[in-house]
Parts: C-alpha cells; structure tokens; sequence
C-alpha cells in the first residue's frame, strides 16, 4: 500500500513556490545583517614622502580597512610613489594643516559615516579603526573619539617604526577598557562621526602647523551637543618625525597668538589660553638656554615675542605668522 508523502507548508500552492519563498528569506537575511563600516581615513602632509607612504600601507593592513583613503597634500613629491587607486585620492592644494584637512573633508566620498584624521607619523594598533568604529555604534550620541597615544616621540627625539610598533603591540585581550569624556581631540588620531561635523571646517586663520586646530574644531562639535570621548583600546604611537616642521620663529608666533585668537571666537577659555601661553612661554625661555638639538627654542621664544607685541597693539592676526 502506497503511503501518501507528508504535508508541507507549501501543500497547494503553485510549482516553484517553496524555491521562491527560500530565495526571498535569504535575501532578507542578507538585508538585516550589519553593513561594512564606511569609514575614510584623511592625511595631510608636506615633505613626508616615506612617512606617509608607511601610514598608507598600514591603514590597509588595518582589521577594519578604510573604504577611502585622502591624502592632502601640495605636490606629487609629498607622496613620493603614491598614485590614486580605488581606496585612495590625492588632493592636491595650498599648504597649511586646517587647509589641508578642509581638503580631506571636501573628498570625502558621499555615504561615509565616520572621518578619521591621522598625522602621517602617526602608527596605530591594527585594530584601531574597528576599536573606534564599534563604539561609535553602541554610543549614537558619540561624537567625536580621540584615541590613547601610548608613546609620543613628540615629546623628545621621535620614535623609530620599531619603537612604536613595540610600543602598540599586545595581547587584545587585555587592552585597556576605560574611556575619559569630556576630553579635547588630539589631532594626530581623532575620529569623528560624519553626521556631527557635517558643513564645519577647520579653521583656515589657523596656519602652517595650525596649533590648537583640533582643540578649536572640536570645541565647535561639542557647541553640536556631541560628546567627545578618549578611548583607552584606540591604541597608537605617534613618531614625532622632525622633518617638514614649520620654524621656531612662526610656530612660536602662533603658540601665543593662536590662543587669544580662539579665547576671542569663544572655543577657548581665558583661564585655557592663559594656562597655554605661560606654559610655552616658560618653556622656550628656559629651554632656550639648554636648546634640545631638535627644537629651535630661540626662534620660537622670538616667535613668542613678537606675538606679544602684536597683542598689545590690539592686532590678532594668527595668520601673520605665514609672514613671518
């Protein structure tokens, strides 16, 4: 006796129906789950060509790779052998840190979501895009994301490739957990959500080496009501090449001046600007006396004085010291 097949829930209806409700159901999977992190990563640079071609190289070794890579840049000899490819565009224009990351803003490819800025001497852990990204994505309020600087040969001599790659080297499973809010991004690895610095621009009066950019770019993402955050598992070195720096004399120039200029707009506050001015100013007289071999202490106490006087005749011009 023949025994009849079991009932399906596609009993009764047309042939090819089943194959048609699977193909719908996978392509509705496929459509809930996560999407890829659209993240661009910008550079600026100036008379770098080795340094950023090694930061280059290793964004795309990140575990998150960028979708694109800017690099800003004044010539084709700031990239050395750099051509522009699928993941990387090459924006050629005036020299200047605020200009050049307004450059990275404007090549900014439509459907990214999140803008990193990295100095081209920085290094960071290869996983400190997927680090930033994934906290982005649990905190929507999150605005802006500074990373956690482990070793800063800014501070001294600079750091070799090797030094600061043993310096960001671990085991991920104990990288720190913490994360400090309130905290002003610092400019070589700053992240920033798309949606919260949209239609803002560095400011450009900010020449040259455009001290205090980032503090004043992020004081204006805070006006947004974003949150700025340090995060202690965003891990990077950052070199602290000599190279491509501006003079003592100007950056001196602009250690002072720069600061009264953001107490003037309101991205700084006088007890801020107060405590960076007397700070520098400090340091380069003393330091003047005992230079450091690979900072011009004298020019930039120079610098310091001339801003000074310019001060105390009423002028706030930090763009004077691309004149100086």
């Amino acid at each position: 006796m023949s025994v009849a097949p079991p009932a399906t829930a596609n009993a009764g209806r047309p042939a090819g129906y089943g194959a048609l409700a699977a193909s719908l159901n996978h392509v509705g999977l496929q459509s809930r789950a996560p999407e890829t992190p659209r993240v661009c990563v910008g550079l600026a640079t100036r008379g770098r060509p080795v340094e950023v071609q090694r930061i280059v190289e290793r964004l795309r070794q990140q575990t998150l790779r960028p979708q694109a890579i800017v690099v800003a840049c004044v010539d084709q000899g700031d990239v050395g052998e750099l051509e522009e490819s699928d993941d990387l565009t090459i924006a050629l224009g005036p020299a200047g840190l605020a200009r050049q990351r307004n450059r990275v803003l404007a090549n900014l490819p439509p459907d990214s979501e999140f803008v990193v800025f990295f100095d081209d001497d920085f290094w960071p852990r290869r996983d400190w895009l997927g680090v930033v990204v994934e906290a982005f994505r649990r905190d929507p309020a999150l605005a802006c994301v500074t990373g956690n600087v482990v070793a800063d040969g800014i501070l001294g001599p600079g750091l070799s490739y090797a030094a600061a790659q043993r310096a960001v080297d671990g085991d991920p499973s104990v990288l720190p957990q913490w994360r400090i809010d309130g905290y002003s991004p610092y400019g070589c690895n700053m992240a920033f959500r798309r949606s919260a610095v949209e239609g803002l621009r560095f400011d450009e009066r900010l020449v040259l080496y455009g001290w205090l950019e980032d503090l004043d770019f992020g004081a204006r993402v805070a006006r947004r009501r974003g949150r700025l955050v340090k995060l202690g598992a965003a891990i990077g070195a950052h070199l602290g090449v000599k190279g491509g720096r501006v003079s003592g004399r100007r950056l001196g120039y602009s250690q002072i001046m720069n600061p009264f200029y953001m107490r003037r707009k309101g991205t700084l506050s006088a007890r801020g600007a107060l405590r960076r001015v007397l700070r520098n100013v400090c340091a380069n007289a003393v330091k003047s006396l005992w230079p450091e071999p690979y900072v011009d202490r004298r020019g930039r106490l120079v610098g310091n004085f001339i801003a000074v006087g310019d001060l105390a005749l009423g002028r706030c011009t930090p763009e004077r010291a691309e004149r100086l």
